[in-house]
């Protein structure tokens, strides 16, 4: 099979390898799929280049990288039902603590690793859901119903901000969100957010304030959470959610605890990838159904092919994307 691989860290153009590779046999429990795409996400370029903190090499002699595609299920391991050959699938962890991840043609993984994708969405589509759509629906639905709630999307016209925005809308919220410039403010307006914020304003705290006529947020989707933890603490409501999945600005923030205490906040952390059984049964559930209603726009800002995968990762590196980078395989 043709896979994209590295040994070793460094700038993508220099360690990103185009090669053939046996293809793999399904394991018990497995199932193999055949893909069709791959998705690049910001952790798969912070794993090649070596930037997790603590990690100086590699963890297996050669990688393929990428968690996130989709496919068709090819074969099946002993214990998995035969009917699934066939069946159009996504893909969750697939190179999470694994060696040979979604940039390449084949890939053997779990059973419950390869979710059944609706029919009405596409390949390109379902190669968004294991990381970013994932991370989206469990920072909106993770602590339950919206539907009447007002919510907070920091950052509502990136990738998993603006799946977020969406799932919010969809779920009977009132939906603030925050963006930067009047191409952001409209793609946050036009995912579904009832009223946008530049965040980059000196006063983002008192015009969120001013928009909801003084009553506060009951939750809050973060994408810098150490950048924005002092205007969350003002808006955030008294038994509110900070629901954050990034603070990259920030790595080492500073609470303000006493005021976040006297509203008995929750700060619910966020790493999809180790999402526990039952919380990850509940977010595939709500995203299938999501999905099945056609309520989610996951858009695509660049399909390229698997041998420009090193250019994928310097897109995204770059910031230079409106949206997720995906490869076709």
């Amino acid at each position: 099979m043709r896979a994209m691989t590295y040994e070793s860290f460094g700038p993508a153009c220099e360690v990103l390898h185009l090669e053939n590779l046996p293809t793999p046999d399904p394991a018990p429990g497995e199932v193999l799929v055949r893909l069709a795409t791959s998705g690049v996400n910001p952790s798969d370029i912070r794993a090649r280049a070596g930037g997790r903190p603590g990690v100086v090499k590699p963890p297996f002699p050669q990688i393929i990288p990428h968690s996130d595609g989709a496919g068709v299920i090819a074969a099946v391991g002993e214990g998995v039902a035969s009917g699934r050959i066939g069946e159009r699938v996504w893909i969750w962890n697939g190179q999470w603590r694994r060696a040979f991840g979604t940039a390449a043609e084949f890939i053997a993984l779990p059973s419950d690793q390869a979710v059944s994708l609706p029919e009405n969405v596409s390949f390109e589509a379902g190669a968004v859901l294991g990381i970013p759509g994932l991370t989206a629906v469990h920072a909106v639905l993770g602590g339950g119903s919206v539907a009447g709630k007002t919510l907070l999307v920091s950052g509502g016209a990136g990738t998993v901000g603006r799946i977020a925005v969406q799932i919010a809308a969809a779920s009977g919220a009132r939906v603030l969100a925050t963006a930067r410039g009047a191409e952001g403010l409209e793609a946050a307006r036009a995912a579904g957010a009832h009223e946008v914020f530049d965040y980059s304003g000196p006063d983002l705290a008192d015009e969120i304030l001013a928009a909801t006529g003084g009553a506060s947020v009951d939750r809050i989707i973060e994408v810098e959470f150490g950048r924005n933890i002092e205007t969350d603490t003002r808006i955030i409501a008294e038994g509110g959610t900070i629901a954050a999945y990034g603070s990259a600005q920030d790595m080492t923030p500073v609470l303000p605890f006493y005021p976040l205490m006297f509203k008995a906040v929750t700060i619910d952390l966020i790493l999809i990838y180790l999402l526990g059984k039952e919380a990850r049964g509940r977010a595939i559930a709500d995203l299938t159904a999501l999905l099945e209603r056609d309520a989610l726009d996951l858009r695509i800002s660049e399909v390229l092919d698997l041998a420009d995968c090193a250019r994928a990762h310097d897109m995204i590196a770059d910031g230079a994307r409106s949206g997720p980078v995906i490869l076709r395989i």
